[in-house]
């Protein structure tokens, strides 16, 4: 995959009618087909464009305002913002991401912030689990065991063991990156889901090593642990991206 390779990895679909034009317009911003201190039409172009009513269609500017993509200017108007201000952990601005097609930066943008916590936040887990905690982490471990691994239950029970880790921590801003790693999951079960036994193997053998840290009360065992799955993630998307580029 090269820096300017894009995958589109679909997302679950908004609900309401508001959430579903916020979607739209939020995407739009993503892509860049929206750019940077782009104006937003009027809303009669817009409510007749996205088929829906004034109130919904203010309602959706107010939600991409309030994630950060958008801003309103009396007799300016509707302005997309510049990235920096953007909430990049906002659940909805992270699947959009997704929706819109991500590249190798965006990629390796997820890996650096898990990097930068997880590792942290499997050993204070070490240090503070409970024996509910930890029961959480192995029933996700059971699961993964127990499930094909290019299956949604694998997927999910992957996070679930990520998020397990997190409350454990005790720390909420810990928890609170869970949308992060949500996403960083989902890439990587779409781009390069560990389906050679080796693989998998090595996933599992993995996992289940962050899971007998904290067990054991070892900080530093559990922090390598999650190191090491990371990193096993980063070098499964290079070589799916390699495979790509030769194909």
């Amino acid at each position: 995959m090269t820096s300017s390779h894009i995958v589109s990895i679909p997302t679950r679909r908004a609900h309401s009618n508001h959430a579903e034009v916020a979607r739209s317009i939020g995407i739009d911003i993503i892509s860049g087909r929206l750019g940077e201190g782009a104006r937003l039409p009027g809303d009669a172009e817009l409510t007749a464009t996205f088929g829906v009513s004034r109130p919904v269609l203010r309602e959706s500017v107010k939600t991409l305002v309030a994630k950060g993509l958008l801003s309103t200017k009396a007799r300016v108007g509707t302005v997309v913002r510049e990235r920096s201000a953007w909430n990049m952990f906002d659940p909805d601005v992270l699947a959009w991401h997704l929706d819109a097609g991500i590249d190798k930066r965006f990629l390796a943008d997820l890996a650096e912030i898990r990097l930068a916590i997880e590792p942290r936040a499997a050993a204070l887990a070490a240090e503070r689990r409970t024996d509910d905690d930890v029961a959480e982490m192995r029933k996700a471990m059971a699961q993964m065991e127990r499930e094909p691994s290019t299956s949604v239950a694998f997927a999910e029970a992957d996070l679930a063991l990520h998020i397990a880790v997190a409350n454990a921590s005790g720390n909420p801003f810990m928890r609170s990156i869970g949308a992060v790693i949500e996403a960083a999951l989902r890439a990587s079960f779409v781009l390069s889901a560990p389906v050679e036994t080796a693989d998998r193997d090595t996933v599992l053998v993995w996992h289940q090593r962050i899971i007998d840290a904290i067990a054991n009360g070892d900080p530093e065992g559990a922090s390598e642990a999650m190191i090491e799955v990371i990193y096993n993630g980063r070098r499964r998307h290079a070589q799916s991206a390699a495979r790509t580029d030769q194909e």
